[in-house]
This record gives structure tokens, C-alpha cells and sequence, in this order.
């Protein structure tokens, strides 16, 4: 269940970024703005705007060690923004410019592990590797253009700081060098090759059903990549060694709605989230495949939780209805809404499901049923307690709209161990904080969701 639970903004947040001991968090309220809040003993307290950018910012990302933040935007711009005072003393943020060189928006960033560059993805086909230029003062990007044939989604950096993880809306996600001479360091053999000059791709893996590439990570030990697919895929993929077939690849088809964003918890687990407005952890290997283990959410959740959260105002949704249940005032009589095929539509509308969502796909991409009951939405989704949607259209989740980012919280490389929560924000305004050691077990759902490919 969540622990914290802040709703910042009547906007969606698209994307947050805490400091390094989560004192402050910095989110985007769908704007050009970057908002910067404090914690205190009320809650956040807002304490800096950032309006450098002209249009919606789409990437925010806080480095740890330097304590700086990179900004991205629709208007192809990227600022690196350092906390300084002016001549009275008070502190502010300062914006370094960025040149980026794109002719299209950008669409997310995230520094390097060495916190010496950063990576921006865009619409244009371009993936912006970015250094410092001591001499101008100035930020100065070199490209990734090939082979990307459209807009990169997202970027995740390996543990070496020298190569970059893609995720493209042309179906692939790829893996690339983006070693810069006199800033790297040569980086030790892997699995993902020896020789990697600037802009070499190590690696190319397509969505199992030709969908969007929403999110990709590399695993702690970089070894392994993930990758969320619009087709409501996740695939977790392990490579052999370079232009090498990969040792094993595992895909997990689901009957609920696309991931976005996702986030490795350690060597065997890894959290997804998205249009399905709840966390979801995974656990697997190599060798004996992967699975869906438990949601991180639950009808607990909706009360706001402890932990120093804010809480989430107004009275928490109900808890979720018997499998079976008529929604209110559709029973039946004169001029009264009801039946098996009204239902359907009902649930089509609200949650994007077709008569046989409740199908998984086996590895050929057929649909086979899963038995009884269990084939239906219903029955998939209540499988996981206390996150779904009801027959009275009520969202039985924390979050009360898409997921668009998933942060380590505590734990992690920081620490040098597991992540042990994780943040999240969404469409709904919230930011929440979950623990990765508590959720829902899975009940009937697992028989939808784990349908695996090797």
C-alpha cells in the first residue's frame, strides 16, 4: 500500500524527481513550470518556480552528488539548473544552457550515473548526449540518430556510465555506446561488447506485438534490459554477448492496460506501472522465467496511508464489488440501462477493453481462454485485491489516473542494495510513495498476465 500519498496539482504531474535525501521533489504540473517543493512538517511547501521553458515540460531529472537538476521541453530546449545566491543572499536556481540541436520537441532526460552528462530523448528521431564545455560555459550535445526511425519515448543509462538504453515508438528498444573521448573512462567487457565507440548499437530487441516502446531499464548489474511495450507487454531480455542471439528473452503478455514506466528493484524483480493507475511488481531470472508477483496497491491505499503523508482528501473509494454485482440503477425496469451487453459496452468505455480482454496470448500470439469465470474482465481484475475497477465505475486504486513515472525512492545503488519503495506520480495530480515489501497478492489474475515466451 502506499505510504505517502500527496495530491500537488488539479494538472497531471508528467514527471517528478526527488533530491538525493528526499527532502525536496521537483515536478512538472503540465506546463512549462517546474515546480520545487519542500517537505515540512504540514506537508510540501512550494518553494521555487522554474519557468525558463516556453512550452510543456516533458523531463525533469535531480543528480544526486552535484545536486542539479535537467529540465527537457517541447520547445527543444534543455536547461541545467544549479542552486546558487544572488546578492542579497537568497537562493535560487540558475539555468546553463543546453545546446541541444533538435528540430523537434524533446521527450525525457536523465543523467548519467557519474553525473558528467545526461541523455534527451526526442521527437526528432535524435538522442541528445550531452557534456559540459568548461570554456563557453555551456552544456554541448553530440547525436544518436541511427537507427531510429521515430520519436524516442525514453533513455535509462548502464552502470558504466557508457552505455544508453532506448525506448522508440518505432517498435524496438535499442541499446548504444555513448562513450564521449576525454569525458569516459574505457569501460571493462560485457556482455553488451568490448570495442564501443560513439553511437555503436550493442543491441536491438522489438516489441513482441509491434507496440510503442514506452520504458526501458537496464537491471542493477546492467547484465539484463526491460522494456514495456504499448502492446501491453513487458519483455526482459539477457544478453549473450555482442552480435550474439541473446541467452534468453522473457515476454509477459496481460490483459490490463500498457505499462509506461518501470523501475528494477534489484537483480530478480522489477516494478511497471501506467494506464493501469497501480504498481505492479515482477520477480524472475534467467533460467526460471519471470512472473507477475503482487500489486504494490490496495483498497487501504485510497485512505492516504501514514508514514507523513498528506492523505488523499474526500472519503476513499468503496471497497471493490462481488464479482457478478449489477451496478447501481442499472437494475432492471421501464427505461433502466441493463443487461450482459450494455455491461460489455460499459466496461469497453471505461476501461479500453474489448469482449476478450480477459484472453491472454500464448507465444504464437493466440488467444486461449483461461477458464470458467476467470476469462472474464471482472475477474482478472479484481484478482488483484482492492485495485480495480468496480461494476460501479469506481477506480479501486490509489492513483485515480495513469501512472507516468515510477522513481527509486529508498534504497537502490544509493544504498547498495535493493530499492526498498518507490515513488510515483500521474495524470491525477498525486505523487505517492509505495513499499516495495507490501502489496496485494495476486489471485486470478496471474492466470492472465503470465503468459511467457524464452
Amino acid at each position: 500500500m502506499a505510504t505517502q500519498v500527496h495530491h500537488l496539482s488539479i494538472s497531471p504531474l508528467t514527471a517528478h524527481a526527488f533530491n538525493a535525501d528526499r527532502s525536496k521533489v521537483a515536478v512538472s504540473p503540465n506546463s512549462n513550470e517546474v515546480h520545487i517543493y519542500a517537505s515540512s512538517a504540514n506537508g510540501w511547501t512550494l518553494e521555487h518556480v522554474l519557468n525558463e521553458h516556453d512550452k510543456l515540460v516533458t523531463g525533469i531529472d535531480w543528480a544526486p552528488q552535484s545536486n542539479r537538476l535537467v529540465t527537457c521541453s517541447q520547445d527543444r530546449n534543455a536547461y541545467v539548473w544549479t542552486l546558487q545566491a544572488d546578492e542579497t543572499g537568497k537562493s535560487i536556481w540558475k539555468p546553463t544552457l543546453v545546446l541541444l540541436r533538435l528540430n523537434r520537441g524533446a521527450t525525457f532526460v536523465r543523467w548519467s550515473p557519474n553525473e558528467d552528462k545526461f541523455a534527451v530523448a526526442s521527437g526528432a528521431r535524435i538522442i541528445s548526449i550531452c557534456s559540459f564545455e568548461s570554456d563557453n560555459d555551456w552544456w554541448v550535445a553530440k547525436h544518436i540518430k541511427k537507427p531510429l526511425r521515430s520519436t524516442v519515448l525514453s533513455v535509462d543509462w548502464h552502470p558504466n556510465n557508457v552505455l544508453l538504453a532506448a525506448g522508440c515508438a518505432d517498435m524496438r528498444a535499442r541499446v548504444f555506446s555513448a562513450f564521449i573521448k576525454g569525458v569516459d573512462a574505457r569501460p571493462a567487457p560485457s556482455v553488451w561488447g568490448e570495442r564501443l565507440p560513439f553511437g555503436t548499437l550493442c543491441g536491438e530487441f522489438a516489441s513482441p506485438a509491434g507496440g510503442w516502446v514506452h520504458a526501458v531499464g537496464f537491471s542493477p548489474s546492467g547484465d539484463s534490459l526491460a522494456f514495456a511495450g504499448h502492446d501491453s507487454s513487458l519483455t526482459i531480455v539477457y544478453p549473450s554477448g555482442p552480435e550474439a542471439p541473446p541467452h534468453a528473452t522473457h515476454v509477459l503478455r496481460s490483459p490490463t492496460l500498457p505499462h509506461v514506466a518501470l523501475q528494477w528493484v534489484s537483480e530478480e524483480s522489477l516494478v511497471a506501472a501506467g494506464h493501469d493507475c497501480q504498481p505492479i511488481l515482477f520477480s524472475g531470472s534467467a533460467e526460471q522465467g519471470w512472473k507477475v508477483d503482487k500489486t504494490l496497491d490496495s483498497a487501504a491505499a485510497a485512505n492516504g496511508g501514514g508514514g507523513g503523508g498528506s492523505g488523499i482528501a474526500g472519503k476513499a473509494p468503496p471497497p471493490p464489488p462481488p464479482v457478478g454485482a449489477k451496478p447501481a440503477g442499472l437494475a432492471g425496469g421501464p427505461g433502466r440501462l441493463s443487461g450482459e451487453a450494455f455491461n460489455r459496452f460499459k466496461a469497453a468505455d471505461v476501461r479500453g477493453q474489448s469482449a476478450s480482454a480477459g484472453l491472454p496470448s500464448n507465444s504464437d500470439g493466440a488467444s486461449t481462454p483461461s477458464g470458467g469465470s476467470g476469462s472474464s474482465v471482472l475477474n482478472h481484475l479484481g484478482g488483484i485485491a482492492g485495485a480495480s475497477v468496480g461494476a460501479d465505475g469506481e477506480l479501486h486504486t490509489t492513483h485515480q489516473n495513469t501512472i507516468t513515472s515510477v522513481r527509486a525512492y529508498s534504497g537502490g545503488a544509493a544504498s547498495g542494495g535493493p530499492v526498498t519503495a518507490v515513488s510515483t506520480s500521474g495524470v491525477d495530480g498525486r505523487l505517492c510513495v509505495f513499499d516495495v515489501g507490501k502489496g496485494a497478492a495476486l489471485g486470478s489474475v496471474v492466470k492472465g498476465v503470465e503468459s511467457m515466451r524464452v
